[in-house]
C-alpha cells in the first residue's frame, strides 16, 4: 500500500518540472493581461468592479494577489508557476479521486497521465490565466463526490465539496453549471447531502454577493453582459467562428490534441447510464459550448470528470490493444501544439524573453522619474517593474477594442476606456503610456497599440529611450 501511495507523488514531482518549464518557454500570450493586472491591483489593496474592471467573477484575483506581492518585480513568473503548480494539482486530485470511485493505482495512474497531456490542461497551466484555479477546485471536489458515491459521505466531506464547488465558480463563471448540475444531482441521491453542501456553498456565495452589493451595475457588466455580447461584435467580421459549423469543429478539434476525444470514445458506454461523473463531464460540456466562439481552455471544466470516468472504464475492462495504440498517438498530438510553439518561438517570445523586456521598461521608468499608474494594453509587462497599471487599462486589450458597449460615463463610472472614446483620458491623463506589447507576437493586434501611441503624440507626451525592440514608453 505504501509503494502505491508513493508511487504518484513521484510522478506528480516530474510532472511540476515538466509544467513550470512549459510556463517559461511558452510563448507570450495577450489573454494574460487582465489576470497579471487584476493580481498586481489587488495586491495593493484595490477591489473587482469597485476600483478597477474585472471581466470575470473575483475570486482569482484574491487567491493570487498575495502571490503578487510576495513576487514583487516576478508577480508575472509567480503567477505563471502557481498556476503551473495547480496543474500538478490537477493531476493528483484527479488520481486520487478515480481511487476513492474505485480505479485501480494502475489505471488511475495512467489516465492522470494522460489528462496531463491534453492541449487544453497545458495551454491553461502555462498561462496566467484564470483557468487552472477552477479547475483544481473541481477536480478536488471530485475525491469526496467519489466517496460519497461508495456511501462514505459525512457532514464535513459534503461542506467540503460545497465549498470547492463554488469556489471553482466564483473563479470562473463557467464552473457554475458543473457546480448547480451537482447540486441538482445531490438533491435525488441523498448520499451526497445536498444541505451539507448548500452549507458549505453559501460562504463563498456570500463573498461574490458581497462583491456584487460593492459595484452592482460594474459587477453584472463585467462578469455576465461582456462575455455575453462582446464576442458577436469581435468577430462580426467573421461570422464563421460564430456558427454552430464553427463550434463543432473547433470543439473536436481542441479534444483531438490529445487524449481527451479517445477518451469520450472509451467511455461512450457509461454515458447512457447516468451517474454523477457522467452528470459532472456533461455539464462541463454544456459549459465549454455555450460561449462563443469555443476555445480550448473552455473544455477544461469537463476533463476532470471524463478522465475519473476513463479510469473506471478501464478498471472494468483492459484497453485494446488498438486503445493502447490510439493512446500514445493522441499523447504525441496532445505535445505538438506546446513543444512548436516553444520551438517556433525560440524563447524570443517566451516569459524568459519578457523578464528582460520588463527589466528595459522598469529602467526606462525609473531614468523618467515615472511615479504615476502607466497605461498600457499589455500590464502583465508591469509586473516586472515598481509600476502600477493605470485601472482604466487593467483588462488590457478586451474592453479597449470594443465599440460602444458603454454610454461615456458610464465607462468612466468603471474605469474603463475604449479605442474610440480615448479623449475620456483627458480629464485624468496617465503619468505614463507604454506601447508595443499588443502585436502578433503576443496574440495580439498592433493596430490597437497605435490607437494609444497616437493619442500620446497627440498630447505632446515626451518619448523616453528603451533598451527594446518592441516596447516604446511615453511621458507626460
Amino acid at each position: 500500500m505504501t509503494r502505491l501511495v508513493g508511487l504518484p507523488w513521484r510522478w506528480l514531482a516530474a510532472a511540476l518540472v515538466v509544467f513550470a518549464a512549459l510556463a517559461l518557454l511558452h510563448p507570450i500570450d495577450h489573454d494574460e493581461s487582465q489576470y497579471v493586472a487584476a493580481a498586481l491591483l489587488s495586491a495593493q489593496g484595490e477591489l473587482p468592479y469597485r476600483d478597477y474592471a474585472y471581466l470575470q467573477t473575483p475570486l482569482q484575483p484574491l487567491v493570487f494577489a498575495p502571490i503578487a506581492w510576495a513576487a514583487g518585480w516576478h508577480a508575472w513568473l509567480a503567477l505563471r508557476l502557481a498556476n503551473a503548480l495547480l496543474g500538478v494539482c490537477i493531476l493528483g486530485c484527479v488520481w486520487r479521486a478515480a481511487r476513492e470511485a474505485g480505479a485501480g493505482a494502475g489505471a488511475a495512474l495512467a489516465t492522470a497521465g494522460l489528462l496531463g497531456a491534453c492541449d487544453i490542461l497545458l495551454f491553461s497551466l502555462s498561462t496566467a490565466r484564470n483557468d487552472a484555479l477552477p479547475a483544481a477546485f473541481l477536480a478536488a471536489a471530485l475525491i469526496p463526490i467519489g466517496r460519497a458515491e461508495r456511501d462514505g459521505a459525512t457532514q464535513g466531506s459534503a461542506v467540503l465539496v460545497g465549498v470547492l464547488l463554488a469556489a471553482a465558480a466564483a473563479a470562473k463563471l463557467s464552473y457554475a453549471l458543473p457546480a448547480l448540475a451537482y447540486g441538482g444531482y445531490a438533491l435525488f441521491d441523498r448520499r451526497h447531502r445536498p444541505v451539507s453542501v448548500l452549507l458549505g456553498a453559501m460562504p463563498v456565495a456570500g463573498l461574490v454577493a458581497w462583491f456584487w452589493a460593492l459595484a452592482p451595475a460594474a459587477f453584472v457588466f463585467e462578469t455576465i453582459t461582456f462575455p455575453a455580447v462582446a464576442p458577436a461584435e469581435f468577430y462580426a467580421d467573421r461570422p464563421w467562428k460564430l456558427s454552430l459549423l464553427g463550434k463543432a469543429i473547433d470543439s473536436l478539434k481542441f479534444l483531438a490534441l490529445g487524449p481527451a476525444l479517445l477518451a469520450l470514445v472509451a467511455i461512450r458506454k457509461r454515458l447512457w447510464r447516468p451517474d454523477v461523473l457522467t452528470v459532472l463531464l456533461g455539464a462541463g460540456l454544456v459549459a465549454a459550448l455555450l460561449p462563443l466562439p469555443t476555445w480550448r481552455q473552455y473544455l477544461l471544466p469537463a476533463l476532470p470528470p471524463l478522465f475519473v470516468l476513463l479510469a473506471l472504464e478501464w478498471q472494468r475492462a483492459r484497453p485494446a490493444r488498438w486503445m493502447r495504440v490510439a493512446a500514445a498517438v493522441s499523447v504525441g498530438a496532445g505535445l505538438a501544439p506546446t513543444l512548436i510553439e516553444a520551438a517556433q518561438s525560440r524563447g524570443a517570445t517566451s516569459l524568459l524573453a519578457a523578464v528582460g523586456e520588463g527589466r528595459a521598461i522598469a529602467l526606462a521608468l525609473d531614468q523618467a522619474g515615472v511615479r504615476g499608474p502607466v497605461a498600457t494594453l499589455s500590464p502583465q509587462f508591469l509586473g516586472a517593474t515598481h509600476a502600477l497599471p493605470d485601472r482604466r487599462f487593467a483588462t488590457g486589450p478586451f474592453y479597449f477594442r470594443s465599440h460602444a458597449l458603454l454610454p461615456a460615463p458610464r465607462e468612466a463610472a468603471m474605469h474603463l476606456v475604449s479605442a474610440d472614446r480615448l479623449v475620456g483620458l483627458d480629464q485624468a491623463p496617465p503619468a505614463a503610456i507604454l506601447v508595443g506589447g499588443e502585436g502578433g507576437w503576443s496574440s495580439g493586434d498592433a493596430t490597437l497599440d497605435a490607437r494609444l501611441e497616437r493619442w500620446a503624440l497627440m498630447r505632446h507626451y515626451r518619448a523616453v529611450p528603451i533598451a527594446s525592440a518592441r516596447f516604446r514608453l511615453y511621458v507626460r
